[in-house]
């Protein structure tokens, strides 16, 4: 009988296993997890969960895994990979053979190189949220280092609770690179009228520690004393065993539209799949929700020997304050954009346009279900009649 292993306890793998089970796949299947958690969502964690809200991020009922015959290993990270022997040996010292293994091994937050940034707080775990939340709850200021989309969710949830909040960027205006000027200075204004202290155009040097605990943050602007520390600068794939053992690495796991790599018995899917994308032509590494339940389902269908290619175009939402949106696409820094709606009301739809006249990206915010409808229009020539009609 065939073996499977995936190591790797995330959306992707997760979403992979419950395909091939749907679709009667009878080989046996071993999941890997370092997490002591079965596989979950992750948007939870710098949303629902910091607000306080009962959530279940579990993506499959615990009963699922023994129903479908599916063996989860948690707690127990993979070490070492022999693709000569198709072994897989894990931190508890047991070996896994495998016929054919995919590797969905997920990120880590990027670590600055600053002193002092290895006693911040960071979020990607579950773990990480609970001390997030608990830092939250327990009041005083919060300095956040980054105001990406985690750096901002976490600035959010934390002046709905009351928090005192100082997010430090080094770009003029956070977001830009997404998102252009205009829209990422509409966010930043949000931000400042909800009472977060956002600085721009700021150099941290290092975050100050006092018997192995944050105090505070020194920038090029001076020293910023603080309760709690949050570093949110990005995040890292997890490449370690793919490096280890071989594998073509270039700012992640390189492998092809249908998530194969170079050795035919090893696929890469998720976070750490540094993937060639066949609708945009170039590769892609995403780290959102979306592309983790597609690739993972993709890879699960190529391995059931469909031609299931890497096609989708990435998605990404996030919620802060009243701004609510759903992007599709890819946009590039000199498309030109337009806004149809009231953007200062939250309620609009933007388009980025390339210089062909084509739509490379859109984004609704505040209106919803049109999210598929942009989609399809993402690749074409769009009649901005056509935009306004969806608002």
């Amino acid at each position: 009988m065939e073996s499977l292993v995936i190591v790797g306890a995330g959306l992707a793998a997760a979403k992979a296993v419950e395909r091939l089970r749907d679709e009667g796949y009878e080989g046996s299947i071993t999941v890997v997890g370092a997490e002591p958690h079965a596989p979950y969502e992750r948007p939870p964690l710098s949303k629902d969960l910091l607000l306080g809200r009962e959530t279940d991020p579990v993506v499959l009922d615990p009963r699922w895994w023994a129903e479908h015959d599916v063996r989860l290993v948690t707690g127990d990270r993979a070490t070492s990979l022999d693709r000569d022997g198709r072994r897989v040996t894990l931190d508890s010292g047991e070996r896994l053979s495998y016929d054919l293994l995919v590797l969905a091994t997920g990120a880590q937050p990027r670590v600055p190189d600053l002193p002092g940034a290895d006693t911040a707080l960071y979020l990607r775990t579950r773990e990480d949220s609970a001390q997030v939340l608990a830092a939250l709850e327990a009041g005083g200021r919060l300095v956040i280092i980054g105001a990406g989309w985690i750096g901002l969710e976490v600035a959010a949830a934390a002046r709905q609770h009351g928090v005192d909040v100082v997010v430090l960027e080094q770009a003029d205006v956070p977001l830009a690179g997404v998102l252009g000027v205009e829209l990422a200075e509409h966010l930043a204004a949000l931000h400042r009228s909800h009472g977060v202290d956002l600085r721009t155009g700021v150099t941290v040097e290092e975050v100050t520690v006092r018997s192995g605990r944050p105090t505070g943050v020194r920038t090029s602007q001076g020293i910023l004393e603080a309760d709690h520390v949050l570093v949110a600068v990005g995040a890292v794939p997890d490449v370690v065993l793919a490096e280890d053992s071989g594998l073509e690495v270039d700012g992640g796991i390189v492998v092809d539209e249908w998530f194969q790599t170079h050795d035919e018995r090893v696929m890469a899917i998720g976070d750490v799949a540094n993937a060639w994308n066949v609708t945009l032509d170039d590769r892609l590494r995403v780290e959102h929700w979306d592309n983790a339940i597609r690739q993972g389902r993709a890879a699960a269908d190529v391995l059931l020997g469909r031609d299931t290619p890497y096609d989708w175009l990435p998605y990404f939402f996030t919620d802060q304050f009243e701004f609510s949106m759903e992007y599709v696409g890819r946009s590039a820094p000199d498309d030109r954009l337009e806004i149809h709606g009231d953007l200062a009301a939250n309620r609009c739809i933007a388009c980025w346009f390339d210089r062909q006249g084509l739509l490379t990206a859109a984004m609704n915010v505040g209106i919803w279900e049109v999210s598929d409808t942009l989609r399809a229009m993402v690749g074409r020539r769009v009649d901005p009649a056509e935009v306004a009609a969806l608002g």
